[in-house]
């Protein structure tokens, strides 16, 4: 008998991802037993620090929510780890590879929770710590005052209600879907206006490069449309430079051997945002994802990257 170990975040929603990744591969491979480790990332020990660009620069990786479960796959203590993509620095780790990504993608887009746009208030509190987020709210409503807030998603739903509360939070659709609380939902956002984090429903499979054990046994594991879908929309984001931290927007969509790639990128005060679009073959998304990023370069979005860093 094969024993493969999985590691993953703590949070329940981590947790989830894993049992949403193990459900087809315990069916396929029903000789191996997969077992579960979680890793304490530094994102979710420190709960203090407002923003995740913040707590990255904390850490000793430079990643809020992935550095700790590479480092537990380096060293051997895991055998697999399943990551939320978006989580995830564009640059790859020495000693580590990402399977295909694996189908079904979940919904890609941002939902509001507590309050719709249209319902929102003026000047109303919205809870969200990420930079996208903010930046493509205030392109929407620059009357509404983003309050950082962070930590797994019960505590920020729970964050509607008592002492202190927001009128409303920005969360992911797949995390709500995953965990079983997508009634949660007061709206889902437009993709077109407030397009998603590059990667985002998706799970990022990683595993070591000479683990020529677990390669061969997950071999042809993936979602061909899936992959190339995302991996688009990641080399979007590596092109600009950019990680998880920033305001930048992406999604792609595969069709008849076509990948069709949108991409966006805001201003942190909202005022400005540049768009980009172009398709290529599914063969090649990379190559897409790096036009896309050209044209929005063309257009002025370094500028705006580079003031965000500064």
């Amino acid at each position: 008998m094969t024993t493969v170990i999985v590691g993953s975040r703590a949070s329940l929603l981590a947790k989830a991802q894993v049992r949403e990744w193990l459900r087809p591969m315990c069916k396929q491979f029903p000789h191996v037993t997969f077992k579960q480790r979680v890793v304490l990332e530094g994102g979710d020990q420190d709960r203090k620090t407002a923003t995740i660009a913040e707590v990255a620069t904390k850490t000793e990786s430079g990643s809020a929510f992935s550095g700790k479960q590479e480092r537990a796959l380096l060293t051997g203590e895991v055998d697999v780890v399943v990551h939320s993509f978006k989580d995830l620095p564009t640059e790859p780790t020495p000693g580590l590879v990402l399977l295909p990504v694996p189908g079904p993608r979940q919904d890609v887009r941002d939902v509001l929770c507590g309050h719709s746009l249209a319902t929102l208030p003026i000047g109303a509190r919205v809870g969200t710590g990420a930079q996208r987020r903010i930046a493509q709210l205030r392109s929407l409503r620059p009357d509404v005052d983003c309050v950082p807030i962070r930590g797994n998603v019960p505590p920020r739903l729970g964050r509607l209600k008592g002492s202190g509360s927001v009128d409303a939070v920005v969360l992911a659709a797949a995390g709500l879907g995953r965990l079983g609380i997508g009634a949660e939902t007061s709206e889902h956002l437009d993709i077109a206006t407030l397009p998603p984090s590059p990667g985002q429903g998706a799970l990022a499979i990683q595993v070591r490069a000479e683990d020529d054990r677990v390669r061969t046994l997950l071999a042809g594991i993936g979602d061909l449309e899936v992959d190339a879908a995302v991996r688009a929309e990641r080399s979007m984001l590596e092109a600009l430079h950019g990680g998880c931290s920033v305001p930048v927007g992406a999604h792609a969509t595969v069709g008849a051997g076509t990948v069709r790639l949108s991409g966006t990128v805001t201003s942190l005060d909202g005022k400005e945002q540049l768009r980009a679009s172009a398709s290529g073959p599914l063969g090649d998304p990379e190559e897409l994802g790096r036009a896309v990023a050209a044209e929005l370069i063309e257009r002025g979005a370094g500028g705006i990257l580079a003031a965000i860093r500064g």
